[in-house]
């Protein structure tokens, strides 16, 4: 089951990034998340760790059948018998040692009470009492959960060589959920990205998401959002299907990594106060309508004693132990999630060199929200990965697009009658010569939706190439181009890290790891939302902006404003830079009070 030793978990990061995540952080304790998109690139990742460690292998061939499910399967069977190993490793090491057991309990954190029987171990002086304690405490070794993530909306309907559609279940999102069902994995699976009503119904069919009859869950709910009212709608959804959330992971809107939600301006600050006054009405909400499916199935529902209400955890944009003060303190979360700042961590991630030198060199000019996904959703990036030159190159050569090698993300039929790319070159192609010949485009329209057209680019294969050619799988990185999706916060770490480094900055018992000056996550999280929107008012002319929309993220925004004025008025935890937060107000209050000006004159709107 998944534990809770630590405070801290290591979110998703593409689909490459953090795929083999488990096998390098779980054996200390530590948690992390696997992204299911890309079952081919975990074939390759599996036949790799299979070899280095001697397992048997045997390749599931491209077109077998349920192929994507048995690859996702066999991929989490082969990391959980690592970690397996590694951990049983760990345990035969003795105490009293510099070894990778010390390692295990040194980065625990220092209130926990088994780090706290640790160091009383250290003290004993009785041989007997050692030995008794040091079998205890090895008993109690560990490993972090190994959890998956599933971005629902990207569950494109899967066809047949006549080009008649498979059935419902062979689509993406749910081909991998059912291979994660069938794994013997105890673990929670992340859902992202939304809802996915067919992808939720479909969980009905395996009993591991449900109470066995000692009233636990095998297989864990987490639901990924942005604001209380998801939360709610999402976690009655799942209730009336018998399904417990047992984790509302909130996540910042724009100060994150990957694809960006910017939840019409809802500030991060605001909705975890709302999180933190009503958390505790979750379980009354959703346990009526979930003992109601239990009865209709014929099932017992078993009540453990003291169960809670679901965790409440937060990811993007911390970058210091003040910070992680704040939200533990002021919002009752129970965990953080960090991601970014462990890509320059080599012991937890898998980073390409060229992609990992141009996260040490960031700066923030060099980090930005792009339009590359092919998804349409706002996407964080980073200036000269290998993928842009690839795709510049391309541009440059006349044949814009990609091959679309992968085709997870298929959504248009805008011109074919089954689902493509919009960054595959069949697609753009088509798209350009429409632009081409609107007699109803100006010349600057005309330039502006080509550009916005051929910037999409082939993040399926992109995200996953960096892990390939990290592990030696692929040599040559011109010819498999490597995308990367950090969050802004990475400009403020500036070097490779060692993973107990990281977790001694996280749990603030070293010097800090970033500069003083770094502004504090919610000043920066305003930022985001207050640029985000000058960018949508100043784009409003080719991509419209409702009135209605306006409104919302001018209450959001302000909203914001003044929970961070009464934010910035009190005493900060030590490191936490809330001073940087006063110094923002000022200067973003005119800008947006400007921009909505602006577009409100534009419009006359009252």
């Amino acid at each position: 089951m998944q534990n809770y030793f630590h405070k801290f978990i290591i979110p998703v990061m593409g689909t490459g990034h953090s795929i083999d995540s488990p096998i390098r952080v779980a054996p200390y304790g530590i948690s992390s998340v696997i992204s299911m998109l890309d079952d081919v690139l975990m074939e390759d990742i599996r036949e790799y760790y299979c070899k280095k460690y001697n397992l048997e292998f045997a390749k599931i061939a491209k077109k077998e059948f349920d192929g994507r499910a048995k690859r996702v399967t066999a991929y989490l069977e082969t990391v959980k018998e690592i970690v397996n190993l590694k951990v049983e490793e760990i345990k035969n090491l003795p105490f009293f040692e510099e070894n990778e057991k010390t390692k295990y309990f040194e980065m625990l954190p220092d209130d926990g009470i088994l780090k706290q029987t640790y160091q009383k171990l250290q003290n004993l002086t009785s041989k007997e009492e050692r030995e008794k304690l040091a079998k205890e405490l090895t008993e109690l070794i560990t490993p972090g959960s190994i959890d998956v993530n599933i971005m629902v909306k990207v569950d494109p309907t899967k066809y047949n060589k006549d080009n008649s559609p498979m059935s419902f279940e062979f689509s993406d999102a749910k081909s991998a959920l059912r291979g994660y069902a069938n794994s013997s994995l105890e673990s929670s699976v992340v859902f992202s990205a939304g809802i996915n009503q067919s992808l939720f119904a479909y969980m009905t069919k395996f009993k591991d998401f449900y109470r066995n009859e000692k009233g636990e869950i095998k297989k864990k709910i987490i639901i990924k959002v942005s604001d209380f009212r998801s939360a709610l709608i999402q976690g009655k959804y799942m209730a009336k299907k018998g399904l417990e959330v047992s984790e509302f992971r909130i996540e910042s809107g724009l100060n994150c990594g990957g694809h960006a939600f910017s939840a019409k301006g809802s500030i991060l600050p605001v909705v975890l106060k709302e999180f933190a006054e009503n958390r505790n009405n979750f379980k009354e909400q959703f346990r009526p309508f979930i003992k109601n499916f239990y009865e209709k199935m014929g099932w017992e529902f078993v009540e453990k004693e003291n169960e809670t209400e679901p965790l409440i955890t937060v990811q993007g944009g911390i970058g210091n132990h003040g910070e992680v003060e704040r939200l533990f303190e002021e919002f009752k979360i129970d965990q953080t999630g960090w991601a970014s700042p462990f890509l320059l961590v080599p012991e937890a991630t898998c980073i390409d060199d060229p992609t990992m030198q141009l996260l040490i060199n960031a700066t923030e000019e060099d980090l930005y929200l792009s339009d590359v996904s092919p998804l349409g959703i706002p996407f964080n990036n980073i200036r000269n990965t290998g993928s842009e030159l690839w795709t510049k190159e391309r541009i440059a050569k006349g044949t814009p697009g990609s091959p679309c090698p992968k085709k997870y993300a298929v959504t248009t039929k805008e011109y074919t009658e089954t689902e493509i790319c919009i960054a595959s070159r069949q697609y753009q192609k088509l798209k350009l010569d429409e632009i081409e010949a609107s007699e109803e485009f100006s010349f600057e329209e005309k330039q502006f939706y080509s550009e916005a057209a051929m910037e999409r680019t082939c993040i399926c294969a992109h995200l996953g190439n960096g892990a390939l050619i990290a592990l030696g799988i692929e040599d040559d990185p011109k010819k498999t181009p490597q995308s990367i999706c950090p969050g802004p916060n990475i400009a403020w770490f500036d070097r490779k890290y060692s993973l107990k480094e990281m977790v001694d900055h996280i749990y603030g018992r070293i010097a800090s790891l970033v500069p003083e000056e770094r502004p504090h996550m919610f000043a920066k999280e305003l930022t985001l939302n207050v640029n985000f929107f000058e960018k949508k008012i100043r784009n409003h002319r080719f991509f419209p902006f409702s009135e209605k929309e306006f409104k919302e993220y001018k209450k959001n925004i302000q909203s914001g404003f003044d929970y961070c004025t009464e934010l910035s008025q009190k005493t900060p935890f030590k490191l936490e830079n809330i001073e940087s937060v006063k110094q923002m107000l000022e200067e973003l209050k005119f800008k947006f009070d400007y921009v909505c000006i602006k577009y409100e004159n534009q419009l006359e709107i009252a």
